[in-house]
């Protein structure tokens, strides 16, 4: 009988130093959940003996246990290097369409050669989809799907709108408004740009122009007057401009005639432009309308779009607040409402688990969320390498959003390390040792006592 409890005692202290050697070899091992060795003792009893004298047949092994509980998480400069604080896992699948869904604290994540978010082994990371806003659309499992990272932002927006916010210098000289040349600097006073886009998301350069004209002064109003090109063809105005003229000759400004300011090119097509209207003090008074319309630039229109793109396309100019001061030429805000073709800049993942990608083109898209999974017995689970998988002891999968009730908040550019304490398992590993060569000299005195008891003559 001491034989069997000696080799009981020494079966468990193996299994201890295995499992103290596990950890220790996997200190390094990113999300790694060290493990315990537990035992019960053997103690077998029948009517025919007597408990008050039975001793016990030796240890036996009740369970390696893992340990889930955290590991210090190590920063990185990779926002797909992912890591859980608090409960929960990551799910992810072998396949694209694969329903077998494996577990992990392990966020080692990168982008596959077809731009899919995966951990080392090639398993794709689970997602939840999410709505233009942000918003999970799903929280189930079964809705999950893996991450892929695109390359574009999509359908480019055309320019339809530009606005517009500047200083005219009160005190430049006047200029013939007959003399206008948008390749000659010397016939205009100040001039501005900014790249619009089409349909296509082309670029192209639009190009404003501002004459002070002269005689451009009458009952205490100052005028401007703005011409349009782009990619250096002229652009006319579509929106009546009341341009005071001496319309007599008699040296007197006449009353608005609502002709619209024009020029004449070197072809002889006359061209419109618009004008800007500002009281004694500086301030703008053209306010109706507010958008100043022009024609579009189709083949219809200006004619400087390439084939393919929508000829409709019209631009319309809002003066924000422009003034008329004694200070220099000063442009204070140009924007554009149109977009190009973007290409993928950055990832960001919130502490919610929210993709997000941004692009060159200044946009930045919500894509997926990040799924989390927990189990109501972690210890449960069945282990295979760096994953586990559910079992009938650990129960269902339970999913949300990370940093929702119970689940744990998601940390990018971090990986989890390891939960083993090196110290810890050094000295555990000692116990066990100590253990294994008590068992060991136990076994010897057995031994010892046989030869004793078989050499009696």
């Amino acid at each position: 009988m001491s034989f069997n409890i000696a080799l009981s005692g020494i079966s468990a202290a193996q299994t201890d130093l295995d499992a103290t050697a596990n950890n220790i070899s996997n200190v390094s091992t990113a999300g790694f959940k060290e493990s315990r060795a537990e035992f019960d003792s053997v103690y077998a009893n029948s009517l025919f003996t007597n408990s008050a004298t039975k001793v016990g047949d030796g240890a036996s092994v009740s369970a390696v246990a893992q340990q889930f509980h955290q590991g210090s998480l190590k920063f990185t400069d990779n926002p797909l290097d992912l890591a859980i604080t608090g409960s929960g896992f990551f799910a992810t699948a072998p396949g694209l369409d694969d329903n077998n869904v494996n577990y992990t604290r392990s966020g080692t994540f990168k982008l596959n050669s077809e731009n899919y978010v995966v951990d080392n082994s090639g398993n794709y990371l689970q997602a939840f989809p999410v709505n233009p806003d942000g918003s999970s659309s799903s929280l189930s499992l079964a809705t999950t799907q893996p991450i892929k990272i695109p390359e574009t932002a999509g359908t480019p927006v055309k320019t339809d709108a530009v606005s517009l916010s500047l200083n005219l210098p009160a005190g430049d000289e006047e200029k013939p408004l007959a003399d206008f040349d948008p390749s000659d600097p010397d016939t205009y006073n100040n001039a501005t740009s900014v790249t619009i886009y089409d349909s296509l998301g082309e670029p192209h350069v639009l190009n404003t122009y501002y004459v002070k004209p002269e005689n451009g002064s009458a009952a205490g109003t100052n005028q401007w007057v703005s011409f349009v090109t782009v990619d250096n063809k002229p652009v006319d105005s579509t929106t009546a401009a009341n341009y005071f003229q001496d319309a007599n000759g008699d040296g007197a400004f006449d009353d608005a005639i609502g002709t619209s300011a024009s020029y004449t090119d070197a072809d002889g097509a006359v061209h419109n432009g618009i004008v800007l209207n500002f009281d004694e003090n500086g301030g703008y008074i053209n306010s109706s309308p507010e958008e100043l319309a022009f024609e579009s630039l189709g083949v219809d229109g200006a004619d400087v779009l390439s084939a393919g793109a929508d000829g409709t396309q019209a631009i319309t100019l809002d003066f924000e607040e422009p003034t008329q001061f004694a200070s220099a030429f000063q442009v204070t805000g140009l924007e554009q409402n149109g977009l190009t073709v973007g290409r993928l800049t950055g990832i960001e993942i919130g502490s919610d688990g929210l993709v997000q990608v941004s692009y060159s083109n200044g946009t930045s898209d919500p894509l997926a969320r990040v799924a989390m999974v927990r189990f109501r017995n972690e210890q449960g689970l069945s282990q295979t390498g760096s994953n586990w998988t559910e079992s009938q002891s650990s129960g269902g999968p339970l999913t949300g959003e990370a940093g929702s009730g119970t689940f744990g908040s998601i940390s990018s550019g971090a990986i989890e390390q390891s939960n083993v304490d090196l110290t810890t398992e050094l000295v555990d590993l000692i116990s066990a040792q100590r253990n294994f060569q008590a068992n060991s000299r136990s076994l010897e005195i057995s031994s010892s006592l046989q030869e004793t008891i078989l050499q009696i003559r």
